[in-house]
């Protein structure tokens, strides 16, 4: 049963949410305040966090970071502020998603589904270890979440916030053929409305990054008419 944390202070919203979900075989738990939800997160080890902005002890979108640094659970931001520059600054400081109110609970279930669909994390062999929370070890690469930057044999390279969103990706999901509009997806939920020449741009630069010889690339590999794929060097 996949569990659901509703931080959010109005206690109708967070009931009626409950309640839907509920009836969907969800296990929902309700927190209505950001000291609340933090210790819910520890204690109910949640798969996927609706987070709204405006709550009595916190300001959203500090405890947004918050509780990045503590997980990499889906966060999905329930709010009534619909300005580009909050949604942004959601999506930069750790959101997955981003939904403002008023909203349909068959939009909420979707976004649900959607970003659980995004964070699974089922690896094969020679895949990803996981390490602290706070990166994702790699036999030749550290992701470091939290700083939002690769580590390669102890040198720290620094990368864009839509490279870091691919990488992430990538590396979730080593083998994984991922087509440009599924990257493109990746992208917009942080914000960033890019089309297929952006993503090959974004994947070049990754490949000067990462990759000894960037026109012959070991790790990121082009998969003609498809898209791209992220491959384990010991599987080559």
């Amino acid at each position: 049963m996949i569990k659901v944390l509703i931080i959010e202070d109005d206690i109708i919203i967070g009931q009626m949410i409950s309640m839907y979900l509920s009836e969907d075989q969800f296990e929902v738990k309700q927190a209505v305040n950001g000291h609340d939800g933090l210790r819910e997160i520890v204690q109910f080890q949640p798969d996927v966090i609706l987070l709204d902005l405006v709550l009595p002890d916190y300001e959203g979108l500090e405890l947004c970071g918050a509780i990045r640094g503590l997980s990499l659970v889906p966060i999905i931001v329930i709010s009534t502020k619909t300005n580009i520059k909050e949604k942004v600054e959601a999506f930069n400081i750790g959101a997955d998603d981003y939904l403002c109110k008023p909203f349909s609970m068959q939009e909420l279930k979707a976004r649900i589904k959607a970003s659980l669909r995004m964070a699974d994390i089922q690896i094969p062999d020679g895949g990803v270890s996981e390490g602290t929370e706070s990166e994702l070890q790699y036999p030749d690469f550290t992701l470091d979440v939290e700083r939002r930057l690769i580590v390669i044999k102890d040198q720290k390279i620094d990368i864009t916030n839509s490279e870091f969103e691919i990488m992430k990706r990538f590396i979730h999901y080593p083998g994984r053929v991922f087509r440009r509009d599924e990257l493109i997806d990746t992208l917009y939920r942080m914000g960033e409305i890019v089309n297929d020449r952006a993503i090959d741009v974004h994947i070049t630069n990754l490949r000067r990054k990462i990759e000894q010889n960037p026109k012959e690339p070991q790790y990121i590999k082009t998969v003609w008419g498809v898209g791209y794929k992220f491959v384990h060097l010991s599987a080559i």
